[in-house]
């Protein structure tokens, strides 16, 4: 089967690939879609590569976190032990300790990798 990418290396490459993907969404032939699929994944490599995610910063994280339900410093203070850990831990100046980690998991469901600074070493972890 011969078929034709859009190799992307720049915006305008980008944009046509996401217009090529949108035209081929409404067909019902095997080759298009399969043409999609793979459109597709070259689209998102290339996005990828320009505009890699990164986990947010933990002041900002917990920030957006006790925004979304409504709560306000002192309702940290049971996770993470008192009101100056909270101020610090909220102003960037201290890091969690597991246990700060696995109450805020607990309770939040979500994922300790959010909560534990890559490229940190294990033991160097804040207690």
């Amino acid at each position: 089967m011969k078929t034709t990418l859009i190799v992307i290396q720049d915006e305008a490459d980008h944009a046509d690939a996401k217009k090529l993907i949108e035209k081929l969404m409404g067909s019902s032939d095997p080759k298009d879609r399969a043409r999609m699929v793979a459109q597709a994944r070259l689209v998102e490599a290339y996005e990828r590569s320009e505009w890699p995610r990164t986990a947010p910063a933990l002041p900002v994280l917990l920030a957006y976190i006790m925004d979304q339900h409504s709560l306000s410093r002192a309702d940290l203070v049971p996770l993470l032990g008192t009101a100056s850990r909270v101020s610090e831990v909220l102003g960037g100046k201290r890091d969690l300790s597991m246990t700060m980690v696995r109450r805020l998991r607990e309770r939040f469901h979500i994922s300790a990798d959010l909560l534990v600074p890559r490229g940190r070493a294990r033991n160097r972890i804040a207690a």
